[in-house]
Order: C-alpha cells, then sequence, then structure tokens
C-alpha cells in the first residue's frame, strides 16, 4: 500500500505543478486571406451603399428646399390674407359712413 501513497504524492505534486504555471496561450489563427472575387464583390457592395447614401442625401437636400418654397408661399398667402381682410374692412367701414 505505501506504493499507491507515493503514487498519489506524485500526481498531486504534478497538479499543483500544473495549476502554478503559466497558461497556455492558444496559437492565434492566421485571417483568411481574400481573394480577389470577395475583394470586388465586397467592394462593389460598398460602394452600392455610398451611392444609395448619396441618393438619400439629394433627397433630403430637395426636400428641404421644397420646405422653404413652401414655407415663403405660405407667409405669401399670410400677407395676402392679411391684406385682402384689411380692405375688406375698410370697404365695410366706408359703407357704414355712407349709409350714415
Amino acid at each position: 500500500m505505501p506504493h499507491y501513497s507515493s503514487i498519489r504524492l506524485s500526481l498531486l505534486t504534478l497538479l499543483l505543478a500544473a495549476c502554478a504555471a503559466d497558461p497556455i496561450e492558444p496559437i492565434p489563427t492566421p485571417e483568411p486571406i481574400l481573394s480577389g472575387e470577395q475583394m470586388i464583390r465586397e467592394s462593389q457592395g460598398i460602394a452600392s451603399l455610398g451611392d444609395r447614401w448619396k441618393k438619400g442625401k439629394q433627397l433630403v437636400e430637395r426636400g428641404n428646399i421644397l420646405v422653404r418654397e413652401g414655407q415663403n408661399k405660405i407667409e405669401e398667402g399670410n400677407r395676402l390674407i392679411d391684406e385682402g381682410q384689411k380692405i375688406q374692412r375698410e370697404s365695410e367701414d366706408s359703407y357704414k359712413s355712407i349709409k350714415h
């Protein structure tokens, strides 16, 4: 039986030594090399995204122009309404002064 004790002691010593040692770092895997066709596909996809973004920007700019033009037309319409109402009031006042 003393033989088993020495084996246990040896295994315990090996286990403690393994735990105390620096951890083994995994070997980094190299990144796969891209093929020319894959690079072309990816760059075309990116170019497509760029074109789509440009189209979106153009739509925003066009929308902003239309909003500004619309606001200008609203302001012009409000001025015409104010002027027309002023003319109506003046006409009514003139009519009342003539009738009395």
